[in-house]
């Protein structure tokens, strides 16, 4: 008994078509795609997005200082914040080495009373701002980014493969169609 040749046997085989070669190359090449294309563009949006955000990062933290300043007007607005927290808007001052006293609005926790100093971000032009972000920030944006670049890029290449998909069995049906029109009057003895 002799050994199966398989790799002669699958493309030699008659009942192969031109359209099924068309999907096991595109079936190779969704494979390829998937295990080395959406790491890759993964990897390279979230390269971009690191050096995006840790640049704004950089610009935050030159930008924004903290300051201990002095609520001077009592909480008087009332927000609810992301988590359940409460937080109310005050006015507060503070000085200013070498420009004198200043004031903006601020958010501060329930409980804060007039005259009490709490530690609030300001810019440049002593608007309260919120800290700026740290580190996990920057590596939370980048994986988000990253990981979202590579369910996309898979995401378009799984639909690349379904429309040939698609297109190549409508083409292997009218293929076999125009065959059994050849075929069926030597099989049924009937005439065409």
């Amino acid at each position: 008994m002799r050994p199966p040749v398989r790799n002669r046997q699958v493309w030699s085989s008659p009942l192969r078509r031109r359209s099924d070669v068309v999907e096991a190359w595109t079936v190779l090449a969704v494979a390829v795609l998937l295990c080395v294309g959406a790491p890759l563009a993964g990897l390279a949006a979230g390269w971009w997005a690191y050096e995006d955000t840790r640049a704004a990062v950089t610009e935050q933290q030159a930008e924004r200082h903290r300051v201990r300043a002095e609520v001077v007007g009592g909480p008087a607005t009332f927000r609810s914040q992301a988590g359940g927290q409460q937080a109310f808007r005050a006015t507060m001052r503070w000085t200013e080495p070498g420009q004198g006293p200043r004031t903006t609005t601020a958010r501060v926790a329930p409980g804060v009373r007039e005259g009490d100093r709490v530690a609030i971000w300001v810019d440049a032009r002593g608007r309260a701002v919120p800290p700026p972000a740290g580190n996990a920030s920057v590596w939370q944006h980048t994986v988000g980014i990253g990981a979202w670049a590579a369910g996309v890029t898979a995401a378009a290449v799984l639909l690349v493969q379904r429309a040939v998909r698609g297109v190549a069995m409508r083409r292997r049906l009218a293929e076999w169609e125009r065959d059994w029109a050849l075929t069926e009057p030597r099989w049924t003895r009937r005439e065409a």
